[in-house]
């Protein structure tokens, strides 16, 4: 399990789609008094198994964004989708940041917090259930959300990797 294929996505010839997850003013005091800036978090996606996430700073708010999409186009992974779901049930971690993602039948929807949610949809995962422990902040939630994604594997793979049949995968 330690070998994790990350599967690097190249921006060119994809629709992608941006979410803003959080947007915060960030004071640094000076003699001249306080001097403020804008850090977001954005997350971008094809809703169809693409998913990325940046963060942007800046003085001015729609600078930060842009910077944040820009970061965000850099760092796009492909995660596996079947039938609207994640494909098992995976744990994610990312500092003091857990997160539990199931899979859910049809008509379930996405049950996940404000930071997971915009991971989810952008990946487009239509039914899920999901659970953050730990950390609330949206850096952390972003970022174990990702990470339970990167780590999911659909039987093919597995397949693959045991050099196995895939009929063997599912009756053993």
């Amino acid at each position: 399990m330690s070998t994790i294929n990350i599967k690097r996505v190249k921006t060119t010839d994809i629709e992608l789609k941006d979410r803003l997850v959080s947007i915060q003013r960030v004071a640094k005091v000076t003699k001249g008094g306080r001097t403020f800036s804008f850090s977001a978090i954005v997350v971008v996606g094809d809703e169809n198994g693409v998913v990325g996430f940046g963060l942007g700073k800046a003085k001015e708010v729609t600078e930060a964004i842009a910077k944040g999409v820009d970061d965000a186009k850099k760092n796009l992974v492909k995660v596996p989708i079947l039938n609207g779901t994640v494909p098992h049930e995976q744990i994610g971690k990312f500092s003091g940041g857990f997160v539990l993602i199931k899979p859910a039948a049809v008509g379930t929807g996405v049950i996940a917090g404000g930071a997971m949610r915009a991971v989810l949809e952008s990946a487009g995962v239509h039914n899920v259930l999901a659970k953050s422990k730990g950390s609330s902040n949206p850096h952390n939630v972003v970022k174990a959300t990702v990470d339970a994604l990167t780590k999911m594997r659909d039987a093919y793979t597995v397949a693959q990797t045991r050099g196995i049949d895939l009929n063997k995968v599912f009756n053993g």
